[in-house]
């Protein structure tokens, strides 16, 4: 959650009788956290927000199984190698996953003709191609290459894809929700001015008050299964809102980095946090300054941390063979490094153009069956030095 936002109309205070010109009662819907202690959002509807037939099955997005336990190994995934196809909300296509998080891709050709909403996580969607609007009750949000792009579990929403743009994202479920990391923010939750970002740097849906674009279906996953709900009006008939929970976008290139005198941890870089997880923003940056600084990343035994990269662009000074839309996946328990050559080619560097998102992840990943499709089979032995 970033800060409070007020938009639309919204009465002087919570829970009291609330009307409109007509005199008709306006209806409060509170979107809450952990029950009624965390964040919440209150939004103001036309008509009563919980009318709606009872769920029914329906068919969403591959749930993620586990493939047969492979070897520990280092592992590449070509993500580019999957068809794109399908609407916004149903492409994605997990390929690691946890009890925390699930990693997918999707690459949607498709506007979204029904609305979502996921009640089994927050979503957090990575931009590497492509844009389009995100539309819900809160507004409008329009998100661009680069951009991360944030749902919040329960929010009922769609995408709309910008026209002639090929689109590739990348799609974190966090079962456990997604935030700032605490350390950035001072004892009243403002972010620090030491933090590697501001509030400026955060995008809300531009509100517009309410409307109807005419869709009745909605589908809601929970436990990992997919219900259809045929409601009685919009769900976007919202006149006002009032809280801090709500959709936003942030552009990893408004990420300001850390540089040291040697090298310093990736979890520097971190971005956002979620349970069992935080997600690091690599960007283009100055490297390390001091006179005989190694700027690749050092061998690191890693006992206790998956650690995931997906690579947007530029070059990767400890790593080879990698393209845009590749996901490397080195797991704990196996020592990771860089290439054979970069650590001493390293030196004497001072900038670098890498761009990509990483996520340290505390319970071991699964990898699904789409995931092993798109692998390449050489990744793990050209960390020798004798490897071409």
């Amino acid at each position: 959650m970033i800060e409070r936002r007020v938009a639309g109309d919204v009465p002087s205070k919570p829970h009291i009788a609330f009307r409109g010109g007509d005199g008709a009662l306006r209806y409060e819907e509170c979107l809450t956290r952990q029950g009624f202690d965390g964040p919440y959002t209150i939004l103001y509807h036309l008509g009563r927000p919980h009318e709606g037939s009872a769920g029914r099955p329906m068919r969403g997005f591959p749930v993620p199984e586990a493939r047969p336990l492979p070897p520990l190994a280092r592992r590449h995934y070509r993500t580019g190698a999957l068809p794109p196809g399908g609407t916004a909300a149903f492409s994605r296509v997990p390929l690691l996953f946890n009890e925390d998080v699930v990693l997918s891709v999707a690459r949607p050709t498709e506007d979204d003709t029904t609305y979502f909403s996921n009640g089994d996580g927050d979503d957090l969607v990575f931009v590497l191609r492509g844009g389009g609007t995100l539309k819900s009750p809160f507004g409008d949000l329009v998100f661009r290459e680069l951009d991360y792009v944030y749902v919040p579990k329960g929010v009922v929403h769609r995408f709309e894809l910008a026209q002639g743009l090929e689109q590739h994202w990348l799609v974190v479920e966090c079962t456990g929700g997604l935030g700032l990391p605490s350390s950035y923010r001072n004892a009243i939750g403002q972010l620090r001015m030491d933090a590697p970002y501001s509030h400026r740097d955060f995008r809300a849906p531009v509100f517009e008050g309410p409307r109807d674009e005419g869709l009745r279906s909605l589908v809601i996953k929970r436990g990992g299964a997919f219900h259809g709900v045929d409601l009685v009006r919009s769900p976007f008939d919202v006149i006002g809102w009032d809280g801090t929970v709500y959709p936003f976008a942030f552009s990893i290139l408004d990420f300001q980095p850390r540089v040291g005198s040697v090298h310093l941890p990736p979890t520097v870089h971190g971005t956002f946090a979620a349970r069992g997880a935080l997600v690091c923003s690599f960007v283009p940056r100055p490297l390390d300054f001091h006179p005989e600084a190694v700027p690749c990343p050092y061998p690191h035994a890693s006992v206790d941390i998956d650690e995931v990269l997906f690579y947007a662009s530029g070059d990767f000074t400890s790593r080879r063979g990698i393209g845009v839309g590749s996901i490397s996946h080195h797991p704990a328990g196996v020592p990771h490094g860089p290439h054979p050559g970069a650590y001493e080619t390293s030196i004497g560097q001072r900038h670098t153009r890498e761009l990509a998102v990483m996520l340290d992840v505390a319970a071991p990943l699964a990898r699904t069956e789409p995931a092993a499709s798109i692998e390449d089979p050489d990744y793990h032995a050209s960390f020798r030095a004798s490897a071409p």
